[in-house]
């Protein structure tokens, strides 16, 4: 079976808790995350994720939790197939 990745990123003001909330939900649904980066800039907080998705069908319903945990947390959490992110960066 070819791996198959997705980008997961999130943006919003910075409070504690953002990384275990999005980690819990990936680790929930057995999303292992191959590569991460965040940086804080002043209250702005922006994270981006590498993850393995090969196993996942249904990647709108872990769509659908990210978000739900977004609202709560009052961040933006977007989930793409590494190939539509791609398509829609390419110039």
């Amino acid at each position: 079976m070819e791996n198959r990745r997705a980008v997961v990123s999130v943006l919003g003001k910075d409070q504690v808790g953002i990384i275990a909330k999005v980690t819990t939900v990936l680790s929930e649904k057995e999303i292992n995350v191959l590569d991460i980066n965040q940086t804080i800039v002043e209250d702005f907080f922006t994270m981006m994720m590498i993850v393995d998705v090969t196993q996942i069908e249904d990647l709108d319903s872990v769509r659908q939790t990210l978000n739900e945990i977004g609202e709560e947390l009052g961040v933006k959490i977007n989930l793409q197939l590494e190939e539509v992110f791609q398509a829609m960066h390419r110039i």
